[in-house]
């Protein structure tokens, strides 16, 4: 079965499946969409479901508020059980399991009694650099400014009330999921994103947490590291099952039945590897959206720690190293919506997919090196190359040949140039080998050209899947139906079957069951193209101060 048909349409008894309730679920909270992904054992997708959602900026810090995801995700819930409803003429009353994920890193607090003790700061806040700093120096590994136990420090240097009455912290994910299920639990994946995982990869290294203790003031407070961070699972342990109370806050119809078993909960970062397939040393994947990483797993060691680069995990636990930007396709799109605009003006409205198939397309024919046009697309800080405080901006030279073709490849190298300036310190100065980069996410729908952009960028071979715009929300109910099997509780027709028969690992899971007959879609870096994107991003290395000094005077 390839990909292309699982997603396009259902087997003949999907009805059947669903109706008794042997469908997974997967549900991603991320940046500005909920998405929800309802599938069968083998991954073909039975339903989707979305919500559109922004953060806000209060208080000089990004945020959702709890009200906006737990709005959120039921009406994303409410879209999917629409679309089952349409396609497959049945109510969805229960699942066979389910699965939450979320943007990674963070800060959400909570008191013993799992009240939030301060706004949910998100992945985009930069304000942590003296924090991160500290942790770096005192931990001997580099801890980015998003990272949760960051942002705790920040508010104990800091000497925020809230600390004192400190019982949990956890993610995004991490807090749907125990308001879903009563367990406070975190994927191995997301948890690496809070606070660094011991290299068993099973859990928070207990060295790392007793150079935390030590620190000046830490042991003045009236809890323990150890005591207030979930505790860590990886891919397939049991997280316990949807709740009543669960059921009824995603679905408040109250037609959703309890009981379906749960995956641990992921970060999007995870759920793109699996999504990707992409677990395996020398294999990689790009997630595209808001903001970007690419993860790369690991053969061995680094040389040490570095600012460019973090150490996270693979769901099952393996080490990875993570290029994240802050920044990726959000300036790209509101571009985008100018021209959707403009055409509109002009009476000839065209729908997005048109657009964007019309304006990348337009990209591909501009010179290798953009005709001098520079694009910075920080609408964010960005700490690859250290700016605290972005500002979109659009740079060239009087002579600059500024055409669309150009303006457009410019945008489109823009989108990845945060990234590329991190693959550098991965795969040149760190030596890393990777045989494929694998991508997703929706920059990548429009067939071909953000892929050779991006192979260009980073001189290797970048594959996109016919799962490509779906992203997490698939790869987190992928993960929720291998937790199904490992448990024993699949939503195949030989449910019964003895624990013997389940998948050995998640890689044998995906390659077994789900990608065995995956068609892939493969763009080579092509010299010309590497060429003319080196020549680029010389210039855009050159002219950072100016994307630096705008933040400066516009703050």
């Amino acid at each position: 079965m390839t990909h292309a048909a699982v997603t396009s349409a259902a087997s003949p008894d999907a009805a059947t499946l669903i109706a008794e309730g042997r469908a997974h679920l997967g549900l991603e909270l991320g940046s500005t969409r909920i998405k929800a992904a309802l599938i069968d054992d083998s991954g073909a997708v039975l339903g989707t479901g979305s919500h559109t959602w922004e953060n806000q900026l209060v208080d000089d810090s990004w945020t959702y508020s709890l009200e906006a995801v737990r709005t959120g995700i039921q009406d994303c819930y409410g879209s999917l059980v629409a679309e089952v409803r349409e396609r497959h003429g049945i109510e969805l009353t229960q699942l066979a399991s389910l699965g939450i994920s979320a943007m990674m890193h963070g800060y959400l607090p909570l008191d013993a009694e799992g009240e939030q003790l301060a706004p949910f700061r998100t992945w985009r806040n930069t304000y942590t650099t003296d924090a991160a700093a500290e942790l770096s120096r005192a931990l001997g590994v580099n801890i980015p400014l998003r990272w949760s136990i960051a942002h705790l420090l920040h508010a104990i240097r800091g000497g925020e009330a809230h600390v004192q009455q400190l019982a949990r912290l956890t993610t995004l994910a991490g807090y749907v999921h125990q308001q879903l299920t009563g367990r406070f639990v975190l994927g191995v994946g997301d948890a690496s994103g809070m606070f660094p995982i011991a290299a068993a990869g099973d859990g928070f290294d207990p060295e790392q947490l007793e150079r935390f203790a030590a620190l000046e003031g830490i042991s003045a407070l009236p809890w323990s590291l150890k005591e207030v961070l979930p505790e860590v699972l990886t891919a397939g342990q049991d997280a316990g099952s949807l709740t009543s109370e669960g059921a009824a806050l995603l679905d408040p119809t109250g037609t959703l039945q309890p009981g379906a078993v749960a995956a641990p909960p992921e970060g999007d970062a995870g759920t793109g590897m699996v999504a990707t397939h992409a677990i395996a040393p020398r294999t990689g994947n790009v997630s595209a959206g808001t903001s970007a990483f690419a993860m790369v797993v690991l053969e061995g060691p680094l040389s040490g720690p570095r600012e460019e680069i973090d150490m996270v995990t693979t769901p099952a636990g393996d080490p990875v190293a993570m290029i994240h930007t802050n920044n990726c396709a959000g300036d790209l799109d509101a571009w985008l919506g100018l021209f959707g605009r403009f055409a509109e003006l002009l009476g000839r409205p065209t729908d997005s997919e048109e657009l964007y198939r019309v304006l990348f397309g337009a990209g591909a024919e501009g010179e290798a090196d953009a005709g001098g046009v520079l694009s910075y697309n920080y609408i964010s800080g960005e700490h690859q190359t250290g700016v605290p405080s972005g500002r979109p901006l659009l740079v060239r030279e009087q002579g600059a040949r500024f055409t669309l073709e150009n303006f457009m490849r410019s945008q489109l190298y823009g989108a990845f140039g945060a990234l590329a300036v991190g693959m550098e310190a991965l795969l040149k100065d760190e030596g890393v080998q990777l045989d494929v980069m694998y991508a997703h996410g929706g920059i990548f729908r429009t067939a071909g050209i953000a892929q050779q952009v991006l192979a260009d960028a980073i001189a290797t071979p970048v594959a996109v899947g016919d799962s490509a715009g779906e992203g997490g929300a698939w790869g987190m109910a992928l993960l929720a139906a291998f937790t199904a099997q490992v448990r024993g509780e699949s939503g195949s027709d030989d449910a019964a079957a003895s624990p013997a028969s389940s998948p050995a690992s998640l890689s044998e899971f995906l390659a077994e069951q789900v990608f065995a007959d995956q068609q892939l879609s493969t763009r080579r870096p092509e010299e010309a193209g590497m060429a003319g994107h080196a020549q680029w991003l010389s210039g855009y290395r050159t002219a950072l101060p100016v994307e630096r000094l705008a933040g400066e005077l516009l703050d």
